[in-house]
């Protein structure tokens, strides 16, 4: 069952909370019931930074696609602007 809060909060604000979660479970201090309950929290929130990171590679595989897709079937371009293109997409995904 997802948490309301975990939906609302930024892939940031997740990751901020994981760490406190994993904090808390490390001092080992927390009795066993409060213990279960902020593993199952940081569980829900590992799910939801997951979904975020997804939709964001989607978004940049999408985007990737467009510059792709741009740069290759224009063809009424002239060779200057092919080649300024061409340059900025080598320049965004050359490793």
């Amino acid at each position: 069952m997802a948490n309301k809060k975990n939906e609302k909060q930024t892939f940031e604000q997740a990751v901020s909370r994981i760490d406190e979660i994993v904090s808390s479970l490390e001092t080992g201090d927390a009795p066993l019931d409060k213990s279960l309950t902020l593993f199952e929290e940081g569980i829900e929130l590992i799910k939801t930074c997951t979904e975020m990171l997804e939709t964001a590679e989607q978004t940049v595989v999408r985007l990737k696609n467009t510059i792709n897709n741009d740069t290759t079937n224009d063809d009424s371009a002239n060779d200057e602007s092919t080649k300024s293109n061409a340059d900025m997409k080598e320049y965004l995904f050359d490793d």
